[in-house]
């Protein structure tokens, strides 16, 4: 993994045409990173750094940046499963400080762990005949698995940036590492 790691820091195994490839990072919010957030996901200040340097390259290169950002009314039915989160209108639905985004940049709204179910992200991706995906953020097991899974049934490309992505626990993080790499096969960098 680390000499994966080091690829990614290098720039190679990368699409070269920009207008073919997006980077897409999921729930970066304060409901998922900052201390008191209900769903905080351990160790998750580790990857805000590895993000800085995806959206740095993305804007260097001139490739778009998607926010897919958790979006709740204070009644949503996934609260049965996971306690109050990302409740719009609410700090907590806010992408931290230190990733926000830029007006260039582009917000995709969810309600449910899926990135793509009733969003407009299937649509900005035709419209911007983009091929491969580059995905960051959290929780690898969960909306970073879905949406690799869902943009692979789309005929995308899809490529995971390893130190970008956290998981709930290493054995999380792992088992969806090797799940996106076996069942997928997906470009892991």
């Amino acid at each position: 993994m680390d000499n994966e790691k080091e690829e990614t820091k290098k720039g190679i195994k990368r699409s070269s045409n920009k207008n073919l490839k997006a980077l897409i990072i999921v729930d970066m919010l304060n409901d998922f990173v900052r201390d008191e957030a209900p769903l905080k996901a351990p160790d998750i200040e580790t990857i805000i750094e590895p993000i800085k340097r995806e959206i740095k390259r993305a804007h260097s290169e001139e490739y778009p940046v998607i926010y897919i950002c958790d979006s709740h009314d204070s009644d949503d039915r996934e609260f049965k499963l996971y306690p109050p989160h990302a409740v719009i209108g609410t700090k907590g639905a806010d992408v931290i400080d230190e990733l926000k985004p830029e007006s260039k940049d582009l917000i995709v709204w969810k309600k449910t762990l899926s990135s793509f179910y009733k969003t407009e992200l299937d649509k900005l991706l035709s419209e911007k005949k983009i091929e491969e995906i580059i995905i960051t953020g959290c929780v690898a097991n969960i909306c970073i698995y879905f949406v690799a899974f869902e943009a692979v049934v789309r005929g995308l490309k899809v490529s995971v940036i390893l130190d970008a992505i956290i998981g709930l626990d290493k054995k999380d993080y792992d088992t969806a590492v090797e799940q996106m790499k076996k069942v997928l096969k997906v470009n892991l960098i």
